[in-house]
C-alpha cells in the first residue's frame, strides 16, 4: 500500500475516553447478565422448552455474519484488485476479528454452563454443524489475523492468496451458519435450501452496512478527510446487496406457497404471526430494504452521506429484524409430528410458542456488542490501521 499513510488514532480526547468508558461500562453489565444466567439459570429468561434460543442467538447469529461480510472491503481490494478500497482494507479485516469476537462471546456465555464448552473440543460429533462450525469460526479468525498481517507488511506476496482464501472461507462460513437453521427439517418455517444464499447475502448486507457506519464515524470523529465519493461508492454496493437478499426472501417465500404442506408457514409470517408478521413487514421489508433502497436511488438523498448514514442504520435493523422472525419465530411454529393428523395431549402439541425477551437477555447481547466497540478502538489507537486521509485520486 505504497502512498498511503497510515497512524494511530492519539485518543487523548475527553470524548474517546468518554466513549470507552461508556462501551466498557455496557460491556461489563453484559458480561453480569451472563453471570447471574449462569448462577441461577435461564429459568430467569423468557426462553423456555419450545423457544429455547432467544435474542442472545439472534445478536450472535447477527456479528457473525456481521464479521463475515465487513471483510468484503479488504476483499476487494486485494481479490478483485478494487485499488479504491485498499485505504481502509485494514479497518475492513481488523473490523471482522473483533465483530466476530463479539459474536462467539455471546454464543459461549448463552450455554448455560460455558465451562462446558471444552466437552465439545473432547468429543467432536462431525455429523453435526455445530461442530463443524467451530472450525469454519475459528479458521476464519485465524485467516483474518493472518490477512491483517500481510497488510501491515504491505506483502503483495501474501495478501492476494491470504485475501482469496479467506473470501472463499467467509462464503463457506456464512453457507455453514445457514445451515445451522435451513437443514432443520422439523422446522416448516425454515427447512429450506435458500437460507444458506440467504444468509450469505445478509452477511455482505450487514458487513457492508456496519462497515459504513464504522469508517464515518472513525474519520469524523478524528478529523480525517474521508472522500465523499467513497462512501457513496460504498453504497451503491450495499443497495445492490439489499436488493439481492429482498429477491431471495421472496423466492423463498413464493416457494412455500406453491408447496401446500407449506402454505401455513407462509401465512404464518405474512399475516397471522404475532409479532413476527409485523416485525417482517415493518422490520424487515419495510424498515430494512424498501425506504432504504428508495433513499439510496434517489437523486437527491443518494448523494447526501446524511442521509446515507440514516439508510444504512435502517439496513441494520431491518437485518436484526429478519434474524429476528428466523431465529425465534421459527421455534413458534408447532412442531408437526404426524402430517394429516391432529394431535392432542397436555405438552403444548399444535400451540404455537410464546416468548417474552428479558433484560439479561438483551442486556447480553447488547454488552457484548458494546465490547466489539471497545475493541475497535483500542486497536485504533494502538495499531496504525487509519489512513491520515482517503481521496478518491490518490486511492486509484
Amino acid at each position: 500500500m505504497g502512498g498511503i499513510v497510515f497512524n494511530r488514532i492519539e485518543g487523548r480526547s475527553t470524548g474517546f475516553w468518554a466513549l470507552l468508558i461508556g462501551l466498557g461500562v455496557v460491556a461489563a453489565i453484559g458480561l453480569w447478565a451472563a453471570y447471574v444466567m449462569d448462577h441461577y439459570g435461564h429459568a430467569i429468561t423468557g426462553m423456555n422448552r419450545q423457544v429455547v434460543w432467544g435474542i442472545p442467538h439472534v445478536f450472535a447469529f447477527f456479528l457473525i455474519l456481521a464479521s463475515a461480510g465487513a471483510l468484503n472491503v479488504a476483499s476487494l481490494s486485494s481479490v478483485f484488485d478494487q485499488s479504491v478500497y485498499k485505504p481502509i482494507a485494514r479497518l475492513s479485516s481488523f473490523l471482522a476479528i473483533v465483530v466476530m469476537a463479539g459474536g462467539l462471546s455471546i454464543l459461549v456465555l448463552d450455554l448455560g454452563r460455558p465451562d462446558r464448552l471444552v466437552l465439545t473440543f473432547q468429543y467432536f460429533n462431525f455429523t453435526s454443524i455445530f461442530s463443524l462450525n467451530i472450525f469454519l469460526y475459528t479458521g476464519f479468525w485465524a485467516l483474518c489475523f493472518l490477512y491483517l498481517w500481510a497488510m501491515f507488511e504491505d506483502s503483495k506476496r501474501w495478501t492476494r492468496p491470504v485475501g482469496i482464501v479467506a473470501f472463499a472461507w467467509r462464503i463457506i462460513l456464512t453457507t455453514g451458519t445457514g445451515s445451522i437453521l435451513g437443514f432443520i427439517y422439523a422446522r416448516e418455517m425454515i427447512h429450506s435450501a435458500l437460507l444458506a444464499p440467504i444468509f450469505i447475502v445478509l452477511s455482505l448486507i450487514v458487513g457492508v452496512a456496519i462497515f459504513i457506519l464504522v469508517t464515518l464515524a472513525t474519520f469524523r470523529l478524528s478529523g480525517r478527510f474521508l472522500d465523499d465519493r467513497l462512501v457513496i461508492k460504498m453504497k451503491d454496493l450495499l443497495a445492490w446487496f439489499v436488493m439481492a437478499g429482498l429477491y431471495l426472501v421472496v423466492i423463498d417465500n413464493l416457494t412455500r406457497l406453491y408447496y401446500p404442506a407449506r402454505q401455513d408457514v407462509v401465512e404464518f409470517l405474512v399475516r397471522s404471526g404475532d409479532p413476527y408478521a409485523p416485525v417482517f413487514w415493518l422490520g424487515q421489508i419495510l424498515l430494512g430494504a424498501a425506504i432504504p433502497l428508495f433513499l439510496f436511488f434517489h437523486p437527491k438523498t443518494g448523494q447526501s452521506i446524511r442521509w446515507i448514514a440514516i439508510a444504512t442504520g435502517m439496513v441494520i435493523v431491518g437485518a436484526f429484524a429478519q434474524l429476528y422472525v428466523t431465529v425465534i419465530g421459527f421455534q413458534a411454529l408447532p412442531l408437526e409430528l404426524f402430517p394429516g393428523m391432529e394431535v392432542k395431549s397436555t405438552f403444548y402439541d399444535g400451540r404455537f410458542a410464546t416468548y417474552t425477551s428479558t433484560l439479561y437477555e438483551w442486556a447480553l447481547g447488547v454488552g457484548m456488542t458494546a465490547m466489539v466497540g471497545v475493541l475497535y478502538l483500542l486497536g485504533i489507537k494502538l495499531f496504525r490501521m487509519v489512513p491520515r486521509e482517503v481521496r478518491m485520486e490518490k486511492a486509484l
